[in-house]
């Protein structure tokens, strides 16, 4: 059965976001919450904790979409091919925030999702998820937890979380109500931006 832990978003406990990072350098999947709904991550280089991910999820791990949450812009390059100017003014604007920005992926991508073009990348903002992605030192492969009401899109309630995916990950975040609405996705792989979805993110920015 998963732990629940508590940490507050405004000072999360040094201790607490050690505990978390030990279980994803375990292996282990943890849920925890962002600047929109709670996600569900793991350290995005143990090969085995995002096979369970796409087991959970339903998908081929090699077909999977699931977006890449960075502590900042820094380790972009990492993941993503060289971008342009305005498509960096964009991030720079938006980030961090409530958006995920569609990028061409570069060929260092992890193994799994070598055959992929691009790569969701997220910089929520919320301490907890930043802080943890922080001290690992690496992404955090994230999908947000839907569920299978038709009115209710995602749980916002992090004990519900918990009584639900409890057997299903190991570790469980609470760190307050989230919220219902999604990120907003834009593509920002080729010439001109285009929106993808629209959620929590204001377009303006573009």
């Amino acid at each position: 059965m998963a732990e629940f832990i508590k940490i507050y978003p405004d000072k999360p406990s040094e201790a607490a976001i050690a505990k978390v990072v030990k279980v994803l350098q375990n292996g282990g999947l943890v849920i925890y919450p962002t600047d929109t709904v709670y996600g569900l991550g793991c350290d995005i280089t143990n090969s085995r904790a995002l096979e369970k991910i796409a087991k959970i999820k339903g998908v081929k791990l090699e077909k999977a979409n699931f977006s890449f949450i960075c502590h900042d812009l820094s380790n972009l390059s990492d993941y993503v091919r060289q971008i342009n100017t305005s498509t960096f003014k964009i991030l720079k604007r938006a980030l961090p925030g409530p958006y995920t920005f569609i990028l061409p992926g570069n060929n260092s991508l992890p193994k799994e999702f070598k055959k992929k073009t691009t790569v969701g990348i997220r910089v929520p903002d919320n301490n907890i998820i930043l802080e943890i992605v922080r001290q690992l030192g690496n992404p955090v492969v994230s999908t947000s937890i839907r569920d299978e009401d038709d009115v209710i899109e995602y749980t916002t309630d992090p004990e519900l979380i918990f009584e639900k995916w409890q057997h299903l990950v190991d570790l469980v975040i609470d760190g307050g109500y989230g919220d219902n609405v999604g990120s907003t996705i834009i593509d920002l792989s080729e010439h001109e931006p285009v929106i993808v979805r629209e959620g929590k993110g204001d377009i303006d920015i573009l």
